[in-house]
């Protein structure tokens, strides 16, 4: 929208931004009517679902802008927003949450924690806390946080520990994904968005942020560590060579060379959706020629990440009118 947007879709994007707020931290009140009322089960399960919040109240959004300024308009408004981020999330989520790429990054961090002589998934999880974050400023945050977490759902958060363990452990990740991507400048949306209008470079942050990054996300990870080491000292250490799943397959390095290739190129083009989404499309298809290979895709976990996302950059355009000026008072 410009600066002659009605002051009435201002207040109404705003209004529908507070209720989408709102609607994030009462998703238990729609599971709750979901058990009460079976025959609308799936709607409430829908709205109960927190990546759908945002895309949900876009989508009113929309319907109001139609409604009140026309097809031309509302349609104006949509195209005008730039829908990269939520699709490159997407993409990278399906890509870094297989089989192959979940294997090559278990078999580095085994393999370093197998070097090392800590009782249980101490090791384990203290390099993952620490190698996984740093390695998001090449791979990109997303992958990153991809990788992490579904390394602890199968090492960790499947065994019997405790939820103290569990929300610690997701708060200490989400801060040392967010902070380790701080290497190089090209992996950090925030950083992405002043580097070339800065000059900033891959000296320029290492020598100015990405060092400093890379202690506060040790730090980090060695106090949880600290704070847990008995209860990961009770957790077992994978065997010297890991049995597979009978079911399932280990990915040859062929394979595995095929996936990074595609992960790569994804984050290189990671700013041309008409790229990575072909890209996409046809990894999708490789996985499908090699499924003994694969678990199921991440498809409906990354589209709802990406709805998540996409409806936060739809109601995202109409808050400028009062957030701006509130962050200039913040900042004098």
């Amino acid at each position: 929208m410009t600066d002659s947007t009605p002051a009435y879709v201002q207040y109404v994007g705003a209004a529908l931004f507070a209720i989408a707020v709102i609607h994030t931290f009462s998703t238990k009140f729609f599971e709750g009517l979901a058990h009460r009322q079976p025959a609308h089960a799936g709607l409430w399960h829908l709205l109960g679902e927190v990546e759908v919040v945002f895309g949900f109240w876009a989508m009113v959004l929309m319907v109001f802008l139609f409604a009140t300024l026309g097809q031309h308009e509302a349609v104006g408004y949509i195209d005008s927003r730039d829908f990269t981020e939520p699709l490159f999330v997407f993409a990278i989520m399906v890509i870094a949450g297989t089989r192959p790429i979940l294997q090559a990054a278990g078999d580095v961090v085994n393999g370093l924690e197998r070097a090392l002589p800590l009782p249980g998934a101490i090791m384990f999880y203290l390099l993952l806390l620490v190698l996984v974050p740093l390695l998001g400023s090449f791979i990109t945050e997303p992958a990153a946080m991809t990788l992490a977490a579904l390394l602890l759902r199968d090492r960790i958060f499947r065994a019997e520990v405790s939820l103290r363990l569990k929300y610690l452990t997701l708060g200490v990740l989400f801060v040392n994904v967010s902070i380790g991507g701080t290497l190089t400048h090209f992996a950090a949306p925030p950083v992405l968005m002043v580097a070339s209008t800065w000059q900033w470079d891959l000296g320029f942050m290492f020598t100015h942020f990405g060092w400093k990054a890379a202690i506060a996300v040790a730090i980090n990870a060695v106090g949880a560590t600290l704070m847990f080491r008995r209860e990961l000292a009770g957790l077992a250490r994978p065997a010297a060579v890991d049995t597979p799943d009978p079911t399932q397959q280990r990915a040859p390095l062929s394979v595995i060379g095929i996936h990074l290739l595609f992960l790569v190129a994804v984050v290189v083009f990671a700013h041309h959706p008409a790229v990575f989404i072909p890209l996409l499309l046809f990894f999708v298809g490789f996985a499908t020629a090699y499924a003994r290979y694969q678990d199921a895709l991440m498809l409906k976990e990354g589209m709802l990440v990406g709805f998540f996302l996409g409806g936060l950059v739809v109601l995202g355009g109409l808050q400028q009118w009062w957030l701006q000026p509130l962050l200039t008072r913040m900042d004098a």
